[in-house]
């Protein structure tokens, strides 16, 4: 029986030769992915419940479904989840933290008293682990959203609230990035909007544009921290209106100059938002993604290798936008085993990615500016039967971290041992 890592490299050379007559360098595509982190959301692991002590009546419009036994319900169980995804998973990558999941000793910490010293045990960790951390502030979850709103609340009260909660988000991602040598992007994305039709579009607006001035006022150094805006069509309870549209997201990040996020659940089911990609670009600093898989609506699936997945990252690549985006992950299913969920799903991210970095763009871009749209048209169609597979396997194997479906041996294990014994 030949050695796996024997049989690899051989394939390997092969599909590198085949690459090669296409004038694309594998090596160098390997060494591009290397540098692009995924940032893993948190939130998969417990199934957005957090450590709060709230219980798992998440609102907002988000539900997660299943009971699939061994969610985490610490952040040391969190933890310890994350590290055997990470080691499964090829690269360097970051991880995607809510303000809910801070560590509070038992006390009852409200949203706006939150500091860095909630997750300074989360910053150690990540220290250790060599990665950067991101941050989101939590809007919803709380008794002061119940009723759909935050930073858009007509109650001037409630209003600051949420304001206060953000500026303490943006001081504990600045922090975060201090410590940690890295950036975070500190994402907000609100839950406001309404079920049925409203009379006054306009008024929710307008106090979420001055909100949002107010929680931005502060000037933080970009080194440590960058603000992002997230957008969104509808969700559960704001089938109707939202008051952070895409439209109104997309204005706002134009003219403040903050990052746009763009979550892949968060469109039209038959909208995809690879085409988005050169729409902003031009007119915003940088870009934020929030991959997931929207079935029917904006479900958060695991993402899969899908033609969707792919378009993201194909534009990402031919635009040559990968300096400027931040890519993370956005779902949650409880109906599988929590851990195989990241690394299916971010292993998938970089299977995408890498597909977009093996294609001959030269060649496919000079047949589009001849006007050779059939050869364009072929090439693109002979590139799905090239043996990507032999290539990815090398690069986990180059990486150290089990290629094919080997990984789910330990996952099998952990279960075993770990997650069965939390129940």
């Amino acid at each position: 029986m030949p050695d796996p890592s024997t049989r690899i490299e051989h394939a390997y050379e092969i599909a590198r030769g085949q690459y090669a007559e296409l004038g694309v360098n594998v090596d160098s595509a390997l060494e591009r992915l290397r540098q692009i982190p995924v940032s893993l959301q948190c939130w998969q692991g417990d199934d957005v419940a957090g450590f709060e002590g709230l219980g798992n009546d998440i609102g907002g419009g988000l539900a997660v479904t299943g009971n699939y036994p061994g969610g985490a319900r610490t952040p040391e169980e969190l933890r310890a989840d994350l590290e055997l995804a990470l080691s499964l998973i090829p690269g360097q990558h970051r991880l995607n933290l809510h303000a809910s999941y801070g560590e509070f000793g038992g006390k009852k910490v409200d949203r706006n008293e939150l500091s860095d010293e909630h997750f300074q045990g989360w910053i150690d960790w990540a220290a250790e682990q060599g990665m950067g951390l991101d941050f989101n502030p939590t809007f919803f979850a709380h008794e002061k959203a119940k009723d759909g709103f935050t930073l858009s609340h007509r109650d001037e009260a409630i209003r600051r609230f949420w304001i206060e909660h953000g500026q303490a988000c943006r001081r504990i991602g600045a922090e975060m990035g201090k410590q940690l040598g890295s950036p975070c992007v500190t994402n907000v994305w609100i839950p406001d909007g309404m079920k049925d039709q409203p009379i006054d579009r306009r008024g929710p607006r307008e106090r979420l544009t001055e909100a949002l001035d107010t929680m931005f006022a502060e000037q933080l150094d970009s080194a440590h921290n960058r603000d992002a805006v997230e957008c969104k069509l509808f969700g559960i309870g704001s089938e109707s209106y939202v008051v952070g549209s895409h439209e109104f997201y997309m204005g706002y990040a134009i003219s403040r100059k903050k990052i746009l996020c763009l979550d892949a659940g968060h469109f039209h089911p038959t909208e995809g938002i690879a085409d988005k990609f050169s729409a902003v670009m031009p007119h915003i600093p940088e870009l934020l993604l929030h991959v997931s898989r929207g079935v029917r609506w904006d479900s958060d699936h695991i993402v899969l290798l899908t033609d969707d997945l792919k378009s993201i990252s194909q534009e990402l690549v031919r635009g040559d936008y990968l300096d400027r985006t931040h890519v993370g992950l956005d779902f949650f299913d409880a109906s599988v085993n929590r851990v195989a969920a990241w690394v299916i799903g971010t292993r998938c991210m970089i299977k995408a990615l890498l597909l977009a970095l093996l294609e001959p763009i030269e060649l496919l871009r000079r047949c589009e500016n001849e006007g050779d749209y059939t050869t364009r048209l072929a090439m693109l169609e002979e590139l799905k039967t090239f043996p990507f597979g032999a290539i990815w396997d090398y690069y986990c194997l180059s990486q150290q971290v089990p290629a094919g479906a080997r990984w789910l041996e330990q996952i099998r294990d952990y279960e075993a041992n770990v997650l069965s014994q939390r129940n």
